[in-house]
């Protein structure tokens, strides 16, 4: 993670949004893909040298008004605000949180948690700390998991299998959204100052390079909901639904996976043994 991840996500949304978004004229000869950055600093009603000290990073405690005022001026979603905030936050406490985080990453499993993946099966269901080590699944998920090779690591890490390992870009159709996802993941529930996380961005960073490197820099936040395609060995191609529940005393979240179709409901039954209809489809 670099130093400046909220001048970075200031430029990148400056970037993104377009003049006539924002009823400026688009003009003719414009270095700048998005907004210049007086036309921002005009916007939000802040000076010129204030957001360039912003967004190099030579100013990081702005005050709540001016967070507020640039995330008008540039059309923030909630979540976004939400970060943005966030970001500020964590600069201006940045040697808090070096010193305050010495705890490694969980990997026990609380009792009533262990409970709730028992009542969950036979859907796959899966347990992860923080840094993207499976801690537990239901046995669905390790039914459903294991041919994918998911299982293979010592612990498994989602974001280590789907850096490292090749098949796992045959496996999800949509890799470059998982990918973003379970970055998101690790930086919106870790400190960037956390070693364990300093750890993992390094090893990733020199086996996996620039597709790992570039999501780490770049803010975002994850999404905890949605459906995914996956391209299984066994049971062909599966549509899953999922949703998302986050510990946040343990730094854990479970997700658990739905059939999102009458086809997926199927091959996860066979995948499990049971009589079809066992796991009900929900609509993606």
């Amino acid at each position: 993670m670099n130093d400046n991840e909220l001048g970075t996500f200031l430029r990148a949304r400056r970037e993104a949004v377009t003049p006539a978004a924002v009823g400026l004229p688009t003009g003719l000869r414009r270095r700048t893909p998005g907004l210049r950055r007086a036309e921002l600093a005009t916007l939000a009603d802040i000076s010129i040298e204030y957001l360039t000290r912003l967004e190099q990073g030579r100013d990081r405690n702005p005050s709540p008004q001016v967070l507020g005022a640039l995330g008008d001026a540039l059309h923030l979603s909630h979540a976004d605000r939400l970060l943005l905030h966030r970001l500020a936050k964590d600069h201006g406490d940045a040697k808090v949180v070096c010193q305050s985080v010495t705890v490694p990453p969980a990997r026990t499993v609380r009792p009533t948690v262990q409970a709730l993946l028992d009542h969950l099966e036979p859907a796959p269901a899966v347990l992860l700390n923080w840094l993207g080590d499976i801690v537990a699944c239901t046995q669905g998920y390790e039914r459903y998991a294991r041919p994918l090779g998911l299982l293979d690591g010592k612990p498994p890490n989602m974001i280590r299998y789907l850096f490292t390992d090749a098949r796992a870009r045959a496996v999800y159709p949509g890799w470059d959204r998982m990918a973003d996802e379970q970055v998101a993941h690790l930086r919106d529930a870790a400190s960037p100052h956390d070693p364990h996380v300093a750890v993992l961005a390094e090893e990733l960073t020199a086996t996996a390079g620039a597709p790992f490197s570039d999501r780490l820099s770049v803010p975002a936040l994850p999404t905890r909901f949605g459906t995914e395609l996956v391209d299984h060995p066994e049971a062909g191609r599966l549509r899953l639904s999922y949703e998302t529940l986050v510990f946040s005393d343990e730094g854990q979240r479970l997700v658990v996976h739905f059939p999102a179709d009458e086809a997926t409901a199927t091959a996860l039954d066979r995948l499990n043994g049971r009589r079809p209809g066992a796991l009900r489809a929900v609509s993606g």
